[in-house]
Parts: C-alpha cells; structure tokens; sequence
C-alpha cells in the first residue's frame, strides 16, 4: 500500500475490503488513534452548524452548543462505538461468519475515520445552504458510505466457522 492514511481514506471509498484487510497488523494503541482522529474531524464538522444554529437563534449561545457537542463527540460517541463493535462482535457468533472483537473495532474505527472527510462536506452544506435537497443528499451520501465501508469492513474480517 503506497501513502499514507489520506490516500487510504480516498480508496475506502471504492475499495474497501482491500484497505480495511491492509490495516489488520494496527495495535489496539492505533485503533483508538483512528477513532479519536474520527471523532475530532466529526467534532470539526458540526462547528458551522452550530454558528449558524446560535446565530438563528442566539437564546443558546454558540460556546454552550460546541461544549455539548464536544461532550458528545469525544466523550460519549467513542464509548459508544466500542459498545457497537462489542455488540457486532458478540452477535456474530450467531451466524457463519465470525469476527473478533479487535477486527469488529477496526472495521468500525476506520469507517467512522473514511467518512469523515464527507461529514466536513454535510457540516458546511448544513451551515451555508441549510436545511433542503442539498443537505439531505450530503447526508443520505455520508450514511451510505459509512454503511458501506462498514459493511465490506466487516466482511473482509470475518472468518468461516
């Protein structure tokens, strides 16, 4: 694999199983390197949301919207996203094809981290355009993606009983 991780994230895009079964030698240490750079792109991307949201409505200032965000994002959602690739990685078992917890949280860290990019782009349509088709699209294109790199994430993981 030639470059770094800028390049892979492009690629995640349109080869995903490929890159995700790249990254299987990352330490548990790089992993929640990956998630945390996530969650800070995330955080990154609501900002303009939420200057325009204060300026609408200036009742709730913009510091106390990006403090809860802040709590939110790097707080909350990494703790959540440890749960779901646990939970992922438990209800697995269930069916043939089994993936372990360390590959569950890869395959979901690197997809939070591979659509990160298109949630800066729905942050600043959501800021600049507001609420219509635009945004709806950015957003329906920022869930399919992160579907799909999840999903092919998870099924070049997974092993056969």
């Amino acid at each position: 694999m030639s470059g770094g991780i800028l390049p892979r994230i492009l690629q995640s895009w349109w080869a995903p199983r490929r890159i995700v079964r790249s990254l299987v030698a990352m330490s548990e240490a790089q992993k929640v390197v990956l998630l945390m750079l996530a969650m800070l792109i995330i955080l990154i991307a609501q900002a303009p949301g939420h200057s325009r949201a204060a300026t609408l409505n200036p009742s709730i200032p913009f510091e106390a919207r990006f403090g809860g965000a802040l709590l939110a994002v790097m707080f909350l959602m990494p703790l959540f996203a440890y749960a779901v690739s646990w939970l992922v990685a438990v209800l697995s078992r269930l069916t043939p094809w089994r993936i372990d917890g360390p590959d569950s949280r890869l395959a979901l860290f690197w997809a939070l981290l591979a659509v990160a990019p298109a949630m800066l782009l729905q942050g600043l349509v959501g800021a600049f355009v507001g609420p219509g088709p635009a945004l709806t699209m950015v957003q329906i294109i920022c869930g399919l993606g992160f579907l799909f790199i999840w999903g092919a994430g998870l099924s070049a993981l997974a092993r056969r009983k």
